[in-house]
């Protein structure tokens, strides 16, 4: 069953792109393996799922290591809210903290970066669905906190990330992922030749509404009952 799931999703986005005259190539497909048994992930990764992601950093630590020990061509996400006192642990399972939405979070990261003598690479999150309850930094605040955050020297920003609100919609979350693609546009022109910002990651779209996401110009799905699922 999983190796059904995880075809019909690179099918599903070979579709989509053939339609809007993208390359499904440049569009990555992260499980989220939130719950889900070790030797279910495997059934994944050997369907050709390359990225994993957790959002608690105590179960990308019991699950993570493991994973990478059998499969080392894996990269590892952290996706959900993050705590600035877990953030030491963070960087040591994970190859892409994909929810730092503030500078206070960047700021720990750089301080657990130097002390582990290694880059970090982050996403910057915004929360573009303007919900009171979704974490994510302010939109309006985009160019101020990216212009801060890329002055640390071991935190590198490899793009952005959003979350649409739960509607059935399509409107809505169609311009909650077209405001990030706007946000990222600027940015790029911005910040373009700068050697800790790149903005070539848009990480939009879970198993609910990705086709839309990647229609409005998503470079990375967050898919996990769409693999996970039985039936």
């Amino acid at each position: 069953m999983i190796q059904v799931n995880v075809f019909k999703i690179f099918s599903d986005i070979e579709e989509i792109c053939r339609k809007i005259n993208r390359n499904p190539k440049d569009v990555t497909v992260v499980g989220v393996t939130k719950t889900v048994a070790l030797e279910v992930i495997q059934e994944a990764i050997d369907a050709g799922i390359r990225h994993i992601a957790e959002n608690r950093v105590q179960e990308a630590e019991s699950k993570f290591p493991l994973l990478l020990a059998k499969n080392p061509q894996i990269k590892t996400h952290i996706i959900g809210h993050l705590q600035t006192n877990k953030a030491k642990d963070a960087i040591k399972v994970c190859s892409l903290i994909q929810s730092v939405d503030s500078l206070k979070l960047a700021r720990e990261i750089e301080k657990q970066a130097a002390k582990a003598g290694k880059a970090v690479e982050i996403l910057v999150q915004f929360n573009t669905a303007r919900e009171e309850q979704k974490f994510g930094a302010d939109p309006m605040e985009a160019n101020t906190l990216i212009d801060n955050i890329s002055k640390f020297s071991l935190v590198r920003i490899k793009g952005l990330m959003c979350m649409a609100p739960y509607t059935e919609d399509q409107g809505i979350i169609r311009k909650t992922f077209s405001d990030l693609r706007d946000i990222k546009d600027d940015l790029n022109t911005r910040f373009a030749g700068h050697p800790c910002v790149d903005m070539g990651i848009l990480s939009m779209g879970m198993s609910s509404d990705y086709k839309i996401a990647i229609e409005e110009g998503s470079t990375m799905v967050r898919v996990g009952s769409a693999i996970f699922k039985e039936g």
